[in-house]
């Protein structure tokens, strides 16, 4: 699913109706993004969450037609969040662009454990949809480093592989990060960009048309020390 894709999904009311009738459903899922924050799926009953909302059950049922429903709107609309801020700071150097990135991330992450691990774990048993949702999370993300690493979208087979692969190995150490947060999310994140770093010049040494940004090589000595 791509990023427009995505952001209609979460901005698309159930059926056509009024502005009224959109801003309700908009309040709705922003109600559920403060009780899912940290809760999981499981554990709020669609009682309590018409009771949090202070709502009547039937109004909810009526713009998702299911808890599932419910659910699977809130985490697209907070992953839209994620995938535009991740998208964005075009007006910025590489280097700063990728810390912005994944800096955009890990607050995503720290703030909304439930849907983030919804979203890179697969929810409440196999889901589709929940699947296409993590599907464009990294596709935006790996577009985006390739965008500032390459100065373009259309990189190679190694290349590509190579940033898919960070981007599951980062969903795996923010899962736990977010479980033991034994670092402060600056260092997670000098972390971070330090391991693409290494992913980068991987991929220099399979592919020579890739080569990895001056700040990720260790031979340059006018380099910043941030990856």
């Amino acid at each position: 699913m791509s990023i427009s894709q995505q952001r209609d999904a979460a901005t698309r009311p159930r059926a056509r109706g009024t502005e009224r009738s959109v801003a309700r459903r908009a309040e709705l899922i922003a109600i559920g993004r403060r009780l899912f924050a940290d809760t999981s799926y499981d554990a709020l009953s669609m009682d309590d969450i018409a009771r949090h909302a202070q709502v009547a059950k039937g109004l909810i049922y009526y713009y998702f037609q299911s808890k599932r429903g419910y659910y699977l709107a809130i985490v697209q609309d907070s992953v839209v969040d994620l995938i535009t801020f991740a998208s964005g700071g075009l007006d910025l150097n590489p280097v700063d662009r990728v810390h912005r990135t994944i800096d955009g991330y890990l607050r995503y992450a720290e703030h909304n454990h439930a849907a983030y691990r919804t979203v890179v774990s697969g929810g409440v048993g196999f889901d589709t949809e929940v699947q296409a949702i993590r599907s464009g999370v990294r596709e935006a993300i790996v577009d985006t480093i390739a965008d500032g690493a390459y100065g373009r979208r259309d990189i190679s087979p190694v290349a590509r592989m190579g940033l898919f692969s960070w981007v599951c190995g980062v969903e795996g150490a923010v899962l736990e990060w977010i479980d033991r947060p034994g670092l402060d999310r600056e260092s997670m994140c000098l972390l971070l960009v330090k391991t693409l770093g290494g992913t980068m010049r991987a991929v220099e040494e399979m592919d020579p048309a890739h080569p990895a940004p001056a700040p990720a090589r260790r031979d340059d000595p006018t380099a910043p020390d941030r990856t």
